[in-house]
């Protein structure tokens, strides 16, 4: 296993990983990644920011996840997002998910950001287990405007 900061060739892989992962749970509906255009070039929006970072993960040649971070338009200056993590369920509950995790803690803390909120989804009741575990705390209202209207369960870490 490698994780890597993405690469303009993982756009298409990273991308399939998400949708497979949304459909598997039954949340590709509009108002989530899924039909979110910058869902398929990844590498052009983190590359565009200079205060976010994403990394994918290669298991034998084939990207199986990511997650990264990104300071979402609306956070406060202090605030950047964690976004777009995803592993194919045959690589889930190997560690993977909270390494990355722990990646993006330390580079948002190396990017002097002093908190980190995500969005996601009850049906993604594995991923708010892991979160819970990482130190994010439910919250009872969206922060910033990521455009993920269907995202109805929001956290927040300290850092």
């Amino acid at each position: 296993m490698t994780i890597t900061p993405i690469l303009q060739e993982n756009n298409p892989e990273i991308a399939r990983v998400i949708r497979t992962v949304l459909e598997e749970f039954g949340v590709n509906k509009p108002g989530t990644v899924y039909t979110d255009p910058t869902t398929d070039n990844l590498f052009e929006l983190f590359e565009s920011e200079s205060k976010s970072a994403y990394w994918v993960v290669e298991i034998e040649g084939d990207i199986v996840g990511g997650a990264g971070i990104f300071p979402t338009k609306g956070l406060d200056s202090d605030c950047v997002e964690l976004v777009k993590l995803y592993l194919l369920k045959e690589h889930r509950g190997k560690g993977i998910g909270k390494e990355l995790m722990r990646m993006c803690i330390v580079e948002a803390e190396n990017l002097c950001y002093e908190k980190i909120y995500l969005e996601t989804l009850p049906e993604l009741h594995n991923a708010i287990g892991l979160y819970q575990k990482m130190g994010f705390k439910k919250i009872d209202k969206p922060l910033g405007d990521s455009g993920h209207f269907a995202c109805d369960l929001w956290m927040l870490k300290e850092i």
